[in-house]
């Protein structure tokens, strides 16, 4: 990652330093240096590259060897230099601290620029369309550069030296405020009408780096619930933007790692542990829940709003204390679709949702959402990986054929491979509607263009009939690839195990909401032997029936009549469940097998639970049951497993019947919760550590969705440590859908080279 960090000025200067001549220039492949000169000095240079190297450098290989001399009376940057590429674009990174003190210093010409940046900070691979990383390859080529940014362009010993979204307020792009209608606003100070229409409680769409953002005082219980309403969100937690971490406090209890990950360049969204005053000062912002999503600004866009309603106080020192103003804000995406980056586009799609809407003339060149993080057992883990990370690579044991794999329907990513590296892409969403779906191949395109690769090989999920399977089979045939299909929770193992470059047999445990097994069958609760590209399946959760099919993933209630039935108290159905008009309907298809495939899922245990403790009937978001059960045992706290609260049977069936016996008689909703998560996590390690053992594996593997679960992935842990037993859980990409793209190239890799 030595492109757009400001890596030639750093060797022009070192060079300089050093008395060397010679010349450093991009290529394809990323830096190249030729320099001349006394030999311990250049021996120095090769040390001094790799350890001073740019804040947002990376280097991979530093190759060296001896030249012809070239007679360079100097050290110079010279023009890049095309050919096979093999770099990468850099991710977005939040202001620097130096583009921080111009921003706010009144006597700079940048004051209150909302596009400031330099080689440190700003954006990078959403406003880049290909590589080498050269302004005229970015959002910002139509914009020429005045005499003082241009003379700063080209002064090697500025820290804005070939910074190619170099810009100011003379040369930039600029701010425009619209109504919700697409009307121009009379406005001197776009940020200062923007903050008014905010604390009126109006709707305000942002342009930001990967799209818009919808944007409400979060403080303002009324403005929440219209935008709510407008966006058809009904319980959903909206992630709250806050000026720094000191104004978190009375909101959430932070962690010192939370709060380092919450300043990070990166500013990800991350989940914090919510402080007992938070439903009452941030009302209807994460109804029921005992995590709050909350992030830092990220652009100097949203600095200035803050910046603004601080009374713009010169110098930064205000940056560290305490600020009230605090803002929901959360992705323009209406009806499931993707981000809105276009200004045109907010127009038409966000009429109706936005009041007004705050928009510039730089271009999105790659939507991108926010990074979402959550801190479990001091260590970082994505539940979405998109702004700050992509297009980061992650470095695999060995190299191997370039392989498109094109994930699953739920958080879709796609994967490319190149050499030893995986490039995932953002977060793309569910590919149930025709917005997404070309979001989807749009995203294939632009990382083939940007990697400059042709796929050799193209891997998808086993389900023939989603439409990234389908996709991948047609891309295949029209170009004679080998396209592989990989079994959805083989895939959710090996996604772990590259990352994590381990090759060895081990141990999977697979739990996650649906995925279609190789016996055609609705899987979701799996041990899995996994060695490379060969997967077997050990053994898995007692089946559920699903009555009513894909409903009974939406309405918990179902589930937990599901158990009933199994444990022989068919007859509770109706009277548990009043509130549900087709109690007795379910009842009889469950008494008479009618529409009732089973499925081996523990996203639909989880659901079961929070219906029998009457935690939650019908969901109105993916997981929602789920975390909330998480949430009631958060707030219990420690409790002790079911004794005989589940069961291992002769062929690895794990049944966990006695647990939901306890649960339909259990009169305490938070006391129950606890217990749910106790057992379950006695019972998985008790499953996993004999089979381990039985199978001479020393390693177990978990990937899924329901690793997202923060109680389930640190007890599990915990236990499985405790008995001997190496542990993997994801750590560079999420464990749920999100990873599948980089499981399903690991697996294709092994299989065409075996």
């Amino acid at each position: 990652m030595v492109q757009g960090v400001g890596f030639r000025p750093f060797v022009w200067r070192l060079a300089h330093e050093l008395g060397l001549n010679g010349w450093v220039r991009n290529d394809g492949q990323g830096v190249d240096i030729f320099a001349e000169g006394d030999a311990e000095n250049l021996a120095c240079l090769l040390r001094r590259l790799i350890s001073e190297a740019p804040p947002l450098a990376r280097i991979d290989a530093l190759n060296s060897g001896p030249a012809s001399p070239d007679g360079c009376s100097n050290f110079v940057i010279v023009a890049s230099q095309g050919g096979k590429i093999s770099t990468a674009i850099g991710h977005d990174t939040a202001t620097c601290q130096a583009c921080l003190e111009e921003l706010f210093d009144p006597a700079n010409r940048r004051w209150q620029h909302a596009f400031i940046t330099c080689t440190h900070c700003g954006p990078r691979y959403t406003v880049t369309r290909r590589l080498p990383y050269d302004r005229p390859q970015t959002t910002l080529a139509p914009f020429p550069l005045c005499p003082d940014c241009a003379r700063e362009y080209a002064d090697p010993g500025d820290r804005r030296f070939h910074a190619e979204t170099t810009c100011c307020p003379a040369c930039g792009p600029r701010l425009k405020l619209l109504d919700g209608r697409g009307h121009p606003l009379e406005a001197d100070n776009p940020i200062r009408t923007t903050l008014e229409c905010l604390y009126r409680g109006k709707i305000v769409a942002i342009k930001s780096l990967g799209g818009f953002h919808l944007v409400c005082d979060a403080r303002n219980a009324s403005a929440v619930a219209r935008l709510r309403e407008r966006k058809a969100r009904e319980e959903k937690p909206f992630a709250v933007l806050l000026a720094n971490v000191a104004s978190a406090a009375g909101l959430a209890d932070l962690t010192e790692d939370e709060a380092a990950l919450l300043e990070s360049p990166e500013r990800p969204i991350v989940l914090c542990r919510k402080h007992p005053e938070a439903d009452r000062m941030l009302p209807g912002i994460a109804p029921g829940l005992a995590w709050l999503g909350l992030m830092l600004p990220a652009t100097p866009l949203q600095l200035l709003l803050f910046h603004e309603a601080a009374a713009r106080p010169p110098g930064t020192a205000w940056l560290t204390r305490t600020q009230p103003l605090a803002l929901v804000c959360t992705s323009a995406n209406p009806g499931g679709e993707p981000l809105v980056t276009d200004n045109d586009e907010a127009i038409e799609r966000l009429s109706g949702i936005a009041d007004a809407i705050l928009l510039h003339d730089r271009g999105i060149a790659v939507r991108c959402d926010d990074s979402v993080l959550r801190i479990t057992a001091g260590t970082q883990r994505f539940i979405r990986r998109a702004r700050g990370f992509t297009p980061r690579a992650i470095r695999m044991k060995r190299s191997g054929a370039c392989v498109l794999a094109t994930g699953g329907w739920f958080k879709n990513t796609v994967c490319i491979t190149r050499g030893d590296e995986a490039f995932v892409s953002q977060h793309i969403g569910a590919l149930d509607n025709a917005s997404t779906c070309t979001f989807f191949e749009e995203s294939i395109a632009h990382l083939l263009d940007i990697l400059d690769v042709a796929p050799e090989c193209v891997a998808h999920d086993l389900h023939p009939d989603f439409h990234s399977s389908r996709f991948a089979a047609e891309f295949a045939q029209r170009r004679g690839l080998p396209c592989i299909p990989v079994q959805h929770h083989h895939a959710h193992i090996a996604a772990v195990l590259a990352e994590h470059r381990v090759e060895e047999p081990v141990l999977g445990l697979a739990l996650d909401g649906v995925g279609l097994g190789t016996d055609g069958g609705i899987w979701g609760g799996e041990l899995l032997r996994v060695d490379g590209a060969q997967c077997q399946r050990l053994g898995h959760l007692q089946a559920l029936p699903l009555p009513g099919g894909d409903r009974a993933a939406r309405e918990p209630w179902r589930m937990a009549a599901a158990a009933l039935h199994l444990l022989g108290r068919t007859e509770e159905i109706p009277a548990r469940f009043p509130d549900q008009r087709g109690a007795a309907t379910v009842k009889q298809m469950l008494e008479r097998g009618i529409n009732t495939l089973p499925t081996s899922s523990m996203g639909r245990a989880f659901d079961a639970a929070a219906g029998l403790l009457n935690i939650h009937s019908v969901n109105s978001f993916e997981g929602q049951a789920a975390m909330l059960l998480e949430g009631w045992a958060e707030i219990h706290g420690e409790v002790s497993p079911l004794q005989d609260g589940y069961r291992i049977d002769a062929n690895n069936v794990l049944d966990l019947r006695p647990l939901h016996e306890a649960l339909a008689n259990c009169r305490d909703s938070a006391h129950g919760a606890a217990l749910f998560h106790a057992t379950l996590t006695a019972a998985l390690a008790d499953w996993a550590e004999q089979a381990a053992r039985r199978e001479g594996l020393l390693t177990v593997a978990c990937g899924g969705g329901c690793f997202l679960n923060h109680l389930l992935a640190l007890k599990l842990t915990t236990l499985l440590r405790s008995r001997g037993l190496r542990v993997l859980l994801a750590q560079q990409l999420p464990p749920n859908d999100g990873g599948l793209s980089l499981g399903q190239a690991w697996v294709a890799r092994l299989t065409i080279g075996n």
